[in-house]
């Protein structure tokens, strides 16, 4: 599964949110991109094939939630 996270106006540094990423991903997934532009700013993060898509979103959105970037996230997902 490939998870695209789309921020527009994050309050924080994007290495803060790949790095909160890789650590709770571990060896489920990984960031394999990122980029910047106009105002906005994305992570390209692979999820590892067999995983629960489910489960990963639920992380996925946990993660995003502790940081306090979880409004400024838009998620597009494809399996």
């Amino acid at each position: 599964m490939f998870v695209e996270i789309v921020f527009a106006g994050l309050p924080v540094n994007r290495d803060e949110v790949e790095d909160a990423l890789e650590a709770a991903f571990e060896l489920g997934g990984e960031v394999t991109g990122a980029g910047s532009g106009m105002g906005r700013c994305h992570l390209d993060l692979g999820i590892a094939e067999g995983s629960d898509p489910a489960a990963a979103l639920e992380r996925l959105r946990a993660v995003l939630s502790e940081l306090g970037v979880a409004d400024c996230a838009t998620l597009n997902v494809s399996e």
